[in-house]
């Protein structure tokens, strides 16, 4: 990828570039809890977005996607955002740079992935993470890691119409070759877990079934948290976010809700613990009880948040009938991947089954995507 970025990139500008690149993501456990203030297991993956940029001496951004084959040009004020809606992930970073006091001045740039688009590998982060990394050391402005995550979070909420948590862009950003990081999503606390899961095999199954995060759908369910959260605050006035809450208080507002709320509230609640106990499970390398907080992950997901689909629910049962020892839904939701642990003797008989099997029912062959660890945002 960098040296097809570095040819096109002289072929359209005609001057060499700095070549920078960021990750996409999976996450091991803590689906929806991130905006709700909860714990993610998240770590970056050998999949991401590569990008070349110079500096142009003008006061316009000029990009190529190799990946759309398109070019957009920009300028820097509110009033210049793009049609294209892949170019409005990096207008986004310009204008949250500026917004935070930073510099940005005109640039080329060329760029593309090979993050599966719809997988729930958070695409849009890597792309985001890694032009925010680049404006920042191109252009002197010294933000940390930190305020570069939050640059991103802030393009998707202001630029894209997405009102997603911290994770994917802290992932992307902090992630780092051979462990998962335990984020605390309302105070950013942090903590590296080595992922040695010798003996097992990581991958995932990808349905081909495209989830669209901005739909009504996503925005719906953060409402549901919300009116969850507003009603326990009635009667626990301190409750800073619904992770805060404990189950006994949602009881007591269950009849005061829509059952939606509820549902929707109980997750997030049960997701949040079983963070900490998969947690506990990888430091005593207890791979059993890790697959099955995944399963109960799954569940949850499918049953009260309601955003798994005919397609996930099947995997997961396929995976359960192989022996596989976790599987869960990944990501948003509405499609995308599960994200299987397998024993390494039933990796080979696992895909054979769930291709086979996937393909009888729905007529197409699921993907298949081994995880490999990663760093997150650098300069290459």
């Amino acid at each position: 990828m960098k040296e097809k970025i570095q040819e096109k990139f002289k072929v359209l500008f005609g001057v060499p570039c700095d070549v920078y690149a960021s990750a996409g993501r999976i996450n091991l456990i803590g689906e929806h809890t991130d905006y709700n203030g909860g714990y993610v297991l998240p770590g970056a993956i050998d999949k991401g977005i590569m990008a070349g940029i110079a500096p142009n001496g003008t006061d316009l951004v000029k990009v190529f996607s190799i990946d759309y084959n398109e070019y957009a040009q920009f300028g820097l004020e509110e009033e210049d955002k793009p049609e294209q809606q892949w170019a409005r992930y990096i207008f986004g970073v310009c204008r949250e740079t500026i917004k935070r006091g930073g510099t940005v001045k005109g640039f080329n740039a060329v760029f593309c992935g090979d993050v599966p688009l719809g997988a729930g590998l958070s695409s849009s982060a890597a792309l985001e993470s890694t032009f925010a990394f680049a404006l920042n050391d191109i252009f002197g402005n010294g933000f940390d890691l930190f305020e570069l995550a939050r640059i991103g979070q802030s393009t998707e909420h202001n630029y894209c119409g997405v009102k997603c948590g911290i994770m994917d862009q802290f992932a992307s950003c902090f992630g780092k070759a051979g462990y998962l990081i335990r984020l605390n999503c309302k105070t950013l606390e942090y903590q590296y877990f080595p992922f040695n899961y010798e003996g097992y095999k990581m991958v995932l199954v990808d349905t081909c079934v495209k989830h669209e995060l901005a739909s009504s759908a996503y925005n719906k369910r953060r409402e549901s948290c919300e009116n969850a959260l507003a009603a326990i605050r009635k009667r626990h006035p301190d409750t800073e976010t619904l992770s805060d809450a404990k189950r006994i208080w949602l009881e007591e507002v269950k009849a005061e809700i829509p059952s939606e709320d509820y549902l929707r509230a109980e997750h997030v609640i049960g997701e949040v613990q079983r963070v900490l106990d998969l947690c506990d499970a990888l430091e005593r390398k207890d791979f059993e009880t890790v697959g099955e907080l995944m399963y109960q992950t799954h569940f949850s997901l499918s049953r009260l948040y309601e955003v798994s689909c005919e397609e996930l629910d099947f995997l997961n049962k396929v995976a359960r009938k192989c022996d596989v020892t976790g599987s869960r839904v990944m990501g948003g939701g509405f499609g995308g991947c599960t994200i299987n642990l397998v024993k390494e003797e039933l990796y080979d008989q696992f895909i054979r089954t769930a291709i086979d099997l996937y393909a009888k029912k729905f007529g197409r062959a699921p993907k298949i995507y081994d995880i490999v660890s990663s760093d997150g945002a650098r300069k290459l």
